[in-house]
């Protein structure tokens, strides 16, 4: 049973890794802390791709008073050699003599070995401390190492009737500037964008993450068909095939996180072909009344009640005048 100590610190290894998330990808956005025997914290947090992991950061700032010191790590410790060394080497000369890992690893090198590299040094191991919020922390990583295809997020904005656009076409803008803002965050947590050719050619949208402060690497931009000449969306890739195969050739190429931003043409498509892990909805308080606006998505739907997908929410919280929620597959 963890006790409020290793809760505590296991927090601030998920709020240091949380700091992170944008810029280690493909490597998973982990954090650790080590407590030494006299209560002393050291934080550490991944570094870009290249760059140490959370726990030798964590390490490195403790020196010396590792010895008999607690780790703490969100993600179970790497045990072979990539871009770095492996973790549990440095672990295990470092003489911690206790660590509290949030997750294992799924990843086939690591998977479990990390654990019992450390456990054969005699170092007291524990996992399963906030697991939960930690598996969601790192869903795509996790997605990615289990399945080897991106986690795919849909997101969609509404009126609260469902409708994302006028009869006349007119859309800009049903949501606040805040939900518009909060989007641009998803961007800024995906490797890739994906957008049918026919919003590029009716909005002519950039897709690109304009966010204060960000400095982040900009994220790819697929465009379902062809590429109108001039687009602003350029530079970007023309996809035409199976979306089963699109995400297959984005795994092996490291992208973790996908988002979808096409119309509801692509949106069914996604969606109809089971395409979807996360769907990300904003909901405007506005009602748009009668059935001839846009919907969410275009194409045949369930055809009877007990046919009717179903997920699981993991969020609904208020950003600005806006409702977002979020439901995941379950």
């Amino acid at each position: 049973m963890p006790t409020s100590s290793d809760l505590e610190a296991m927090r601030a290894a998920i709020t240091a890794a949380e700091g992170v998330r944008l810029l280690t990808p493909p490597n998973p956005w982990v954090g650790a802390v080590l407590v030494t025997q006299a209560g002393e914290r050291f934080i550490g947090a991944t570094e870009k791709p290249g760059g140490r992991h959370a726990e030798i950061v964590a390490l490195d700032a403790a020196g010396e008073k590792a010895a008999g010191a607690t780790l703490y790590a969100t993600l179970e410790p790497c045990c072979h050699t990539g871009r770095t060394g492996p973790c549990t080497a440095a672990i295990i000369a470092s003489g911690v003599s206790r660590v509290v890992i949030g997750i294992s690893d799924p990843d086939h090198h690591v998977d479990g070995s990390g654990e019992a590299a450390l456990n054969d040094a005699g170092i007291d191991v524990e996992t399963g401390i906030l697991a939960e919020e930690i598996a969601e922390q790192l869903s795509s990583y996790l997605h990615h190492r289990l399945t080897g295809r991106p986690e795919v997020t849909l997101k969609l904005a509404a009126t609260l009737d469902g409708r994302t656009a006028a009869p006349d076409g007119t859309s800009k803008w049903i949501t606040s500037t805040q939900a518009r803002q909060d989007a641009h965050l998803l961007r800024a947590r995906s490797q890739a964008i994906i957008v049918g050719a026919g919003t590029v050619r009716a909005d002519d949208p950039q897709l690109t993450v304009r966010l204060e402060g960000f400095s982040g690497p900009q994220p790819r931009r697929i465009v379902l068909g062809e590429i109108p000449e001039g687009a602003q969306i350029e530079p970007a890739e023309s996809f035409s095939g199976s979306l089963a195969t699109l995400l297959q050739n984005l795994g092996s190429e490291g992208v973790l996180s996908v988002l979808v931003e096409g119309g509801a043409a692509v949106a069914h498509a996604f969606h109809d072909q089971n395409c979807v892990d996360r769907y990300v909805v904003y909901v405007a308080p506005a009602i748009m009344g009668g059935d001839d606006g846009r919907s969410l998505f275009a194409g045949p739907g369930a055809p009877t009640l007990a046919s009717l997908w179903r997920g699981k929410f993991v969020s609904a919280v208020r950003v600005g005048e806006d409702l977002r929620v979020e439901v995941v597959r379950t």
